[in-house]
């Protein structure tokens, strides 16, 4: 009798576990606004279109510009942010405005005499289309570049259209705040260093909340990411610029970014940007590196021909969120600050502030400092949600 038992449970928990796999519903198939042409091509159908785009904008395996010229839209003229429309221009490198060789269209650089469309640019164009894979840090300028895009096309009353793609550091809201009084390109909105939106919903909390000095709000529609939260992991498919060359890359990115006011490498001018750092003294680490001028990728890099010691990030795994950690163990080799901080200017427009550097001169813990911006965060977290397009990770 309890033989058949067992084998009355037994098969029981057999049909159950082949019933439930045969329930299990595949998983879906990410879709970025680009690749939905069903949703935007109504909105562009008989107008003259502006894009702001780079090299990322693919809709599968062909380029936005191609994709809407095929489909009989207008297009009139395109924006190109920092790194240029095909994304070959090096970190800084000042975009020429040119015509593109494969359609003939205009160029218009937003990285070279003007950062933000004039009302001449927008004369005659009736929406403007933005389509650019960001990487979800305030001081990364394709957000800069939003913010301008938002506020020029209010300005000059034309809508807006942002296909929106992925965060691949959209899962978690960390570091300080921006102050206005260190506001620059490569910090514009008054958000944290790592802000957790897409650039659709960016462009909803610029608008939504007056961040942009228009008179009036901007007309903006988002196409959403299908199949998206903001807990899924995502690797964008094409480098978003050229020393972000991988998911690593893109993740360690906020952690490293402040290493580029210092003496100290995150090396530019080698085969894995973002993904090491290290300084000239031999104490730093084992792992060693010599940065090399790269034309269109790195140019004129930090230490170049000089032999870097220091600390190998490429199979760190998993990779921490926005941490302090890097920089202030880096800062703790070099003998005085003048060694090692380079430009406190640029370090403070970095972090968006001065608060952060004195904070560590005062010797205070990474523990210490993250808890001066727990209020701020929250605040920021409030108005974060109400323009949320994705299921959030809290």
């Amino acid at each position: 009798m309890e033989r058949f038992r067992l084998f009355v449970i037994a098969f029981f928990l057999f049909f159950m576990t082949v019933n439930c796999q045969s329930r299990q519903v595949p998983a879906q198939k990410m879709a970025t606004g680009a690749e939905q042409p069903e949703k935007y091509l109504p909105l562009l159908a008989g107008k003259r279109v502006a894009l702001v785009v780079n090299h990322t904008a693919m809709a599968g395996e062909k380029h936005l510009t191609d994709l809407l010229i095929e489909n009989n839209i207008s297009v009139i003229r395109i924006f190109a942010p920092e790194h240029g429309f095909r994304g070959e221009a090096s970190a800084g490198e000042t975009v020429s405005d040119g015509r593109d060789e494969k359609t003939g269209l205009e160029i218009v650089s937003l990285y070279g005499q003007n950062r933000k469309p004039t009302a001449d640019h927008l004369s005659g164009i009736d929406i403007v289309v933005f389509d650019i894979q960001d990487v979800g840090c305030r001081f990364y300028t394709y957000l800069s570049t939003l913010f301008l895009v938002v506020e020029a096309c209010a300005e000059n009353n034309i809508p807006l259209v942002v296909l929106d793609r992925p965060n691949p550091n959209g899962d978690y809201v960390a570091g300080p705040l921006l102050n206005p009084a260190f506001t620059s390109f490569v910090g514009m909105v008054p958000v944290p260093v790592v802000h957790g939106c897409t650039m659709g919903e960016m462009a909803l909390m610029i608008n939504g909340e007056r961040w942009h000095k228009a008179l009036s709000p901007c007309q903006i529609d988002v196409v959403k990411v299908e199949n998206y939260s903001h807990l899924t992991a995502y690797a964008p498919p094409v480098a978003p610029s050229p020393n972000l060359p991988n998911y690593q890359s893109v993740r360690l990115y906020p952690s490293l970014c402040f290493f580029e006011a210092t003496s100290v490498s995150i090396g530019r001018g080698t085969p894995f940007p973002f993904q090491v750092y290290g300084g000239t003294l031999p104490s730093m680490g084992n792992f060693t590196f010599v940065p090399r001028d790269i034309p269109g990728i790195a140019d004129n890099p930090v230490n170049e021909g000089k032999t870097c010691y220091g600390t190998d990030l490429q199979t760190l795994n998993p990779v921490p969120h926005f941490t302090l950690s890097f920089f202030l163990r880096a800062r703790d080799f070099y003998p005085s600050e003048k060694e090692f901080l380079t430009s406190e200017r640029w370090f403070n427009l970095l972090s968006g502030n001065d608060q952060l550097i004195k904070e560590i001169r005062e010797g205070k813990t990474e523990a210490e400092i993250t808890a001066s911006w727990n209020a701020e965060i929250e605040q920021y977290k409030t108005i974060r949600k109400k323009y949320l397009l994705y299921p959030d990770f809290e």
